[in-house]
């Protein structure tokens, strides 16, 4: 049984990026037992020597943790561990952690994309916590790191079962930013999957900011398809999509037919563009570092799942392997790629 909150809950955070360091800091800062992976020795010397240093919306902390730099040199104790690697290198990461968990630890799953399937065939599916982070974060620089937008966590187990281990859970993350629990967190998980396929994977394919994208009528109606075949595929799925931050929920987004009903779609997608104008794919941020991206588990879980059930999704499909080509440097990221996308 876990403890409650300061009484002796034993943290581990696996990834010192900019969301793992600024859960860290936070939970550090409460005052709980926090110990955090960092895959570079000196940066784990620095953590430990001069902290890691958060700015932002919710001001400037700066907070000295233990810190080792190899999954392997992790601490055997660890209630919850958070795990913030990018999904590319998650399945490695898993791997190595197997022998330092406990039986009852938790493992809650801070990725981008829909991976806790892929987490549970390594870990254990009563290991894992599902979890969707919906705020912002950079790193400036190792051990400097600043929270860009609010927002909040919603947990859940990944069977929908209850859980009582959850309210621990939610208790940790709640000295980072509030922790709400989800009663279908794969319904939640896949609704912010579809839009991370929009945003995200199309970023990738142009290059351009959200709000450059959704100016173009085109992307509109790219985005249109991915979410309607995305939905096909949650069918087969037996997914129920929840309602994405309360606010758009895709069945009725796209149901309505008619000229008001595609007027009211279309604006809704400026709307977006317009508040979210700078905002960038972290796909395309990763490409333009020459790294792979997280697209398995982003178009590419839909993808593979619509090929497993033979439903027909080609605009992911083209979105995905564009994508693909971009990593192996066999296709340029640019606007013009969107006219290659067909719609039929």
């Amino acid at each position: 049984m876990i403890n409650n909150g300061k009484t002796g809950t034993k943290v581990g955070v696996v990834g010192a990026g900019a969301i793992g360091g600024i859960c860290a800091a936070y939970i550090k800062n409460a005052g709980i037992d926090v110990q955090i992976v960092s895959r570079n020795l000196e940066h784990a010397k620095k953590i430990m020597a001069e902290g890691i240093t958060v700015s932002g919306i919710k001001g400037n902390l700066n907070v000295k943790m233990d810190a080792v730099s190899r999954v392997e040199d992790m601490a055997t104790n660890r209630d919850i561990v958070l795990l913030g690697v990018k999904a590319t290198g998650m399945i490695e990461v898993a791997r190595k952690m197997i022998p330092y968990l406990k039986p009852d630890s938790m493992v809650v799953s801070l990725q981008n994309g829909f991976c806790e399937d892929a987490l549970a065939e390594i870990l254990g599916r009563k290991r894992v916590i599902g979890c969707i982070t919906g705020w912002g974060a950079t790193m400036h620089s190792p051990c400097s790191l600043e929270m860009t937008s609010s927002g909040d966590f919603i947990v859940g187990n990944i069977d929908n079962d209850e859980d009582s281990r959850l309210t621990q859970v939610q208790t940790i993350l709640n000295y980072v930013l509030p922790t709400k629990i989800s009663n279908n967190i794969l319904g939640d998980l896949y609704a912010k999957l579809i839009i991370n396929s929009c945003i995200t994977s199309v970023g990738a394919v142009c290059g351009l900011y959200l709000g450059e994208m959704l100016s173009k009528k085109r992307v509109r109606f790219i985005f249109f398809k991915i979410m309607e075949e995305a939905l096909e595929v949650a069918k087969a799925l037996d997914i129920k999509v929840e309602i994405l931050a309360g606010k758009l929920d895709y069945h009725t987004f796209l149901e309505s037919r008619g000229f008001l009903s595609d007027i009211k779609r279309h604006l809704s997608l400026r709307v977006i563009g317009f508040k979210y104008r700078k905002l960038k794919s972290s796909s395309l941020q990763s490409l333009e570092r020459g790294r792979e991206t997280e697209i398995d588990y982003l178009t590419g879980f839909i993808t593979a799942n619509a090929k497993k059930y033979s439903i027909s999704t080609p605009v992911n499909n083209q979105v995905y392997q564009m994508v693909k080509e971009i990593e192996r440097g066999k296709r340029e990221i640019s606007p013009d790629n969107l006219d290659q996308i067909s719609l039929m």
